[in-house]
């Protein structure tokens, strides 16, 4: 008796399938579960191949049907080593192919007359298969792969697609052809996912649908001689005829299922398909995101190319993941770095990250504004290090909702350590060192509601005055170009440092002695950029010399603001973003006012700190003969006299084609 009886009832399923519900958005997981299906459907084509050259051998070797089936008995065998990387729930399958193997031990000296049933019931079912099923798949291979290709030209058009001045009629008609490669390329992958799915159910029948028709014809075939044999198979191949039965049955309500989901995922709106859609409103407390972004390479150069990959956050890192890739690889990690919107190459969407100490950055561009909004908050986020809390979605969701009332502070200031922000930094700012240190109550630094001023404005008068034919124009880089009674400042000055810097916001304050009021002003202003989105800046040059600090557009080399350094009367970096500076400026018309002015600068703001310290000893010095004498022999001088307190770090820029503006994110 064979003691191996197969059970409809135990076979296992198929626990594998791909899922049509992920075909439209066709992400690298997807793509990395599809390539291991088309791994397996490779193996069995090449098994399926060989066992019908075993079979072919056992139909023309009438003579060697001894040897023909030995050799279709090995191959049998050869299943279970194949290493299908779906193999699970195979088990039933294997164990029926060995115990076929051993029959076929049994039945090698049939007779060659049994070559025209061993055709039909044999070789044809597994023909079949490979010319139905496995050239199904390799066709729908060919048609998904044009499909996605088609529809990735068409995303590089849209892509493409000019911000500025652009054709209304092209874009609908780039717009309808991105929808249209969609919908091709996800009909596609539905009957290519289906193909594969129903793969798993008939390969089982096509590996034991032709050993039954091989069997039963050696036995309609062997009356007499084989009525022992008969007997202790009969049972057995009336359970592996239910298998198959009970596998075809699996398919059926497999496949109904699948086409009930086809249909359901293809009534969806024709907006699905469409880029840059609105379905759902921004969400700006996302501590993850994940989809397709191009993103800008350098190919030479001066040269660039853009690339769709498919990135997506993991903690504080943005990783990126090909498709077809197992897993995603780290790109940049996103902790304190800076997140910028950004003008790019007449391309819409982009926006950019750069890394907390500025030599690394990315320009990243979306397929729509809501995935741009998201994107930039969801970065943000997790800049801040959000995902690190307890709860780190209601942490988002209560900034964003409380952020409003950070503008207006409401809450005390807390008693820094030992009064000072950080004692390990020297802070050359503190004109009142003196002034014993305390607590301070938000509304005693700033009145509550005070207007924030985002930019420099030139008043008109002075533009035209600055302006003007012949007028005189600063140089940051050099002497001035005009010699005029205007500029003796500049030439008299016995210190010229240049800083490139972002002037995020200034404001009214109550207090001008104290490093709080700084600390207190920078919270406010960036807290407001980030409620109203105010993403841009453009830079600007800090000039710092013993007598004033001028504002400098890098362009036109027109002065913006001046300040006499008489009139600051406290300045400081930020405690723990040291490119955060800022001054208290005093007005003295009148009643005493304060207003303090934020910038971000591209080095350490303590640099400019130090800078503005030394201008005002400078300015002290010069009134005492000697003791400017004193200073002078104490620091190095440049040829032309003037102190050299740091390496400048303009000189690079200024040999070269002028600068661009930069943007950041306050």
């Amino acid at each position: 008796m064979i003691p191996f009886a197969p059970s409809p009832r135990k076979m296992p399923a198929v626990h594998h399938k791909l899922l049509l519900e992920e075909a439209l958005q066709d992400s690298p997981q997807t793509r990395s579960l599809l390539s291991v299906f088309e791994e397996d459907a490779g193996t069995l084509t090449n098994y399926t191949n060989q066992l019908l050259q075993s079979m072919q051998r056992v139909f023309g070797a009438q003579n060697e049907m001894a040897l023909a089936t030995e050799q279709l008995s090995k191959q049998l065998l050869e299943y279970e080593k194949q290493n299908f990387a779906l193999a699970k729930g195979d088990e039933e399958v294997i164990n029926t192919l060995q115990h076929f193997a051993k029959s076929v031990e049994e039945l090698n000296s049939l007779h060659a007359e049994l070559a025209t049933q061993i055709a039909d019931k044999m070789v044809f079912p597994i023909v079949k298969f490979r010319e139905k099923d496995l050239t199904e798949i390799s066709t729908l291979k060919e048609i998904f792969a044009i499909a996605s290709d088609e529809h990735e030209a068409a995303m590089v058009k849209y892509s493409r697609l000019p911000k500025k001045k652009e054709n209304e009629k092209i874009k609908v008609e780039i717009v309808r052809e991105v929808a249209d490669s969609r919908r091709k390329q996800h009909q596609a992958a539905m009957q290519y996912y289906c193909a594969l799915n129903a793969l798993q159910y008939r390969k089982r029948v096509a590996m034991l649908e032709p050993m039954l028709g091989y069997t039963n014809a050696q036995m309609t075939f062997v009356k007499k001689g084989m009525e022992l044999i008969s007997k202790k198979m009969g049972h057995f191949l009336t359970l592996v005829s239910s298998m198959t039965q009970s596998i075809e049955s699996q398919l059926e309500v497999e496949a109904e299922v699948m086409r009930s989901s086809q249909r359901e995922l293809l009534s969806v709106d024709d907006t699905v398909y469409m880029p840059d859609r609105y379905l759902a409103p921004v969400n700006r407390a996302l501590i993850q995101k994940a989809g397709y972004l191009n993103i800008r390479n350098k190919t030479g150069l001066v040269t660039t190319a853009w690339d769709r990959l498919y990135f997506f956050t993991q903690g504080g890192n943005l990783m990126c993941q090909p498709r077809g890739a197992v897993a995603g690889g780290m790109v940049l990690d996103l902790d304190n770095s800076s997140v910028m919107a950004i003008e790019c190459e007449d391309r819409h969407y982009c926006f950019q990250i750069t890394s907390p100490n500025g030599k690394t950055s990315l320009i990243l561009q979306t397929e729509g504004k809501k995935e741009y909004e998201e994107w930039i908050c969801t970065l943000n986020n997790i800049s801040r290090q959000i995902y690190l809390s307890d709860n780190p979605e209601a942490v988002a969701i209560r900034l964003h909702q409380t952020a409003l009332q950070a503008v207006t502070p409401i809450t005390s200031f807390e008693k820094r350590a030992e009064g000072s922000p950080n004692p390990d930094r020297a802070k050359p700012g503190a004109v009142a060192a003196g002034e014993s240190q305390k607590a301070f109550e938000a509304e005693d630094l700033i009145t509550p509601g005070t207007p924030i001023q985002f930019d420099i404005v030139l008043p008109m008068s002075d533009f035209l005055d600055q302006n003007r034919a012949g007028a005189r124009r600063t140089n940051p880089f050099s002497e001035t170009e005009d010699d005029d009674d205007n500029g003796s400042d500049t030439h008299d000055s016995l210190l010229q440092q240049v800083f490139a810097v972002r002037f995020l916001g200034s404001m009214a304050v109550r207090a001008g002695h104290t490093q709080e009021v700084i600390y207190e002003a920078m919270r406010q202003v960036l807290a407001a950029r980030a409620i109203h989105n105010i993403f841009k800046t453009t830079e600007s040059h800090l000039m710092v010399t013993s007598s004033c600090i001028r504002l400098i557009d890098p362009q036109t080399e027109v002065t913006k603001i001046s300040f006499q350094l008489k009139d600051v009367s406290q300045f400081a970096a930020h405690q723990e973003n040291s490119r955060l500076m800022g001054f208290v400026l005093e007005g003295r018309d009148g009643e005493p006012s304060f207003s303090v002015f934020v910038f971000e600068s591209n080095t350490e703001g303590e640099k400019i700190c130090y800078t503005i310290n030394m201008g005002k000893e400078i300015s002290e010095a010069r009134k005492d003969p000697e003791a400017l004498a004193q200073l002078m022999k104490s620091m190095p001088l440049t040829n032309d006299g003037k102190f050299l307190l740091l390496e400048n770090e303009m000189g690079d820029m200024a040999d070269g084609d002028g600068l661009e503006d930069q943007e950041s994110e306050a």
